[in-house]
């Protein structure tokens, strides 16, 4: 399989204005290493639940794995998996496979035979990191039982697991092995890794991205953030997928910061390994505060660390907010907007008023565009609703594989088509209103499940939110509401949502019909909302019956 290129995605004056705004950098992954090995040796980079390494320790081990690496016959161009939980041992992993100029593939560890099987055909991928028996289940014997389907994959390589009969070999054995020589380093520009999108709707695409589109969002984010390398990151999130491979490894690597990953979220444990480390910030979904705040404890906890904090994927609610900043005087609790497509499409900054990130997603930052277009693809005016379009230098080459949907994401003009709806105010700033394939049409009435999540996040009674379609005979579709409760407040009735939109204005027909409470919302390993999923239980909920 070929491999596109930055002249395939981008023109020549593109590249040389990424450069000369010092977006793009000739750095390689491992000069950004051998850098921070030289300033800074001994300082901790990567800190796990049971585990640390330093920036020399993590070089170190890269130099192990890479000439092992080159040793079995990795070289440029070949792709290596990586599903390890959030354990140090990423870093050095990745670094290493750069080094030899293969393209790493991150999956995350949810994933089971069939994500992973997609992953390994789409990919070709010829090598896998992995482990063995992790929290009951061995994810060494899945890659060996789906290698007889994946003759390119050659070698199941575990960490921290003992030689097995189903891996070809340990990261300490692959360590011990030796290469007269190694091959030519990834440059900056060559293909770095292929992340697969979250698949919340369907089928994950591979996104083929540079070390170059991928750094992009460290620097232009660590600018927003004021980052420097006094900053602890905290990472419950999974290193291996865009958010985690971002904040948790480009991001600190480059400013010379901490990492501290959590291989399993536990919002009490989360509360410890800030007051420890004395984290300052951090990236990820709404769930991951809400959960934490609710194990704070001010009698017994110091959380005064933590400068910002980052969340994407849906709206922020003013009293999750108070609550934060109840607890840590100093956060910033910021709103952001990303897609694996293009990493960072907008956020806001550290400076931006408070009120922004209730009211918006932020805006592009520094060298990036985004705008609204409209059917035919022009731009819209300000206040006008349309798709979220970016143009930029964190945009994927391609999807792997996939030539006529990379086409038809991108515009004539080089816009690449997100697929959400948003209002872009004057100042620039987005708000997401929701998918183009996530809307609710009713008797030919397209309602945007977003504005009324916006709204019902602010209820009392509802913790977490979301709104789907439901088939509906003679509408088409209605609107169903999936809420779990406060465990503060008593669980709120359909009646009581339904006064409460209307009261703040919202047109009767955009008001949900049918109200289901959960425990708890099926996500991603990102803290997204799997939409998809809900929207299948209601069909078979409703099916046969009338509303």
């Amino acid at each position: 399989m070929s491999m596109a290129t930055i002249h395939d995605r981008y023109t020549a004056e593109q590249i040389e204005r990424f450069y000369s705004q010092r977006l793009w950098k000739e750095e390689t992954l491992w000069e950004e290493l051998e850098k921070q090995v030289e300033l800074r040796p001994d300082k901790p980079f990567m800190i796990d639940d049971s585990t640390q390494l330093t920036f020399a320790q993590t070089w170190d081990q890269a130099q192990g794995i890479a000439a092992g690496l080159s040793a079995i016959g990795i070289t440029a161009g070949s792709r290596v998996a990586v599903q390890i939980p959030n354990w140090v041992e990423f870093a050095p992993i990745v670094t290493a496979i750069s080094r030899v100029g293969a393209i790493a593939v991150p999956i995350q560890p949810i994933y089971r035979d069939k994500e992973v099987a997609h992953i390994l055909a789409t990919a070709q991928v010829s090598a896998v990191f992995t482990t063995g028996d992790y929290r009951g289940f061995d994810f060494d014997e899945m890659y060996d039982r789906l290698s007889k389907d994946a003759p390119l994959l050659k070698e199941i390589i575990t960490v921290r697991a003992e030689q097995s009969g189903y891996a070809t070999r340990t990261i300490d054995q692959l360590s011990s092995l030796t290469a007269d020589e190694l091959p030519a380093e990834a440059r900056a520009d060559d293909p770095f890794a292929i992340i697969f999108s979250s698949g919340t709707t369907s089928k994950a695409k591979g996104c083929l991205h540079t070390l170059n589109t991928a750094r992009t969002p460290a620097i232009v984010q660590g600018e927003a953030y004021h980052y420097t390398a006094d900053d602890v990151q905290f990472g419950p999130s999974p290193v291996t997928h865009t958010t985690g491979i971002m904040s948790s490894f480009l991001m600190p690597l480059i400013h010379g910061a901490t990492s501290v990953i959590m291989a399993k979220w536990d919002p009490a444990e989360g509360i410890k390994r800030i007051e420890r480390f004395r984290c300052t910030g951090t990236i990820n979904a709404s769930t991951f505060l809400q959960a934490l705040l609710n194990s704070y404890d001010p009698q017994q906890h110091d959380l005064t660390s933590m400068r910002y904090w980052t969340l994407a994927g849906a709206p922020i609610p003013a009293a999750l907010v108070q609550r934060a900043q109840d607890a840590m005087p100093d956060l910033r609790v910021l709103s952001q907007y990303g897609r694996t497509e293009n990493m960072t499409t907008t956020m806001c900054a550290i400076d931006d008023d408070p009120s922004r990130s209730l009211t918006s997603d932020g805006r592009a930052l520094r060298g990036q565009e985004v705008v609204v277009l409209g059917l035919d693809d022009t731009v819209l005016e300000p206040g006008r609703e349309g798709e979220i379009a970016y143009r930029g230098s964190m945009s994927l080459l391609t999807y792997l594989g996939m030539p006529e949907e990379t086409a038809e994401m991108f515009t004539a003009v080089g816009y690449s088509k997100s697929g959400d709806l948003g209002i872009m105010d004057e100042s620039g700033f987005l708000r997401v209103t929701g998918r183009l394939k996530d809307i609710v049409v009713r008797g030919g009435l397209n309602i945007s499940v977003r504005q009324v999540e916006d709204e019902l996040a602010s209820h009392g009674a509802v913790d977490q939110v979301a709104v789907v379609s439901m088939p509906d005979e003679l509408l088409g579709e209605r609107a169903c509401c999936y809420i779990v409760p406060a465990s503060d407040h008593d669980v709120p009735r359909l009646e009581e949502i339904r006064g409460f939109l209307l009261e703040r204005g919202l047109a009767i027909q955009k008001v949900p019909e049918r109200l289901e409470i959960v425990s708890e919302m099926p996500t991603t390993a990102t803290g997204k909302i799997q939409k998809n999923l809900l929207r299948d239980d209601i069909r078979h909920r409703v099916s046969g019956a009338s509303v």
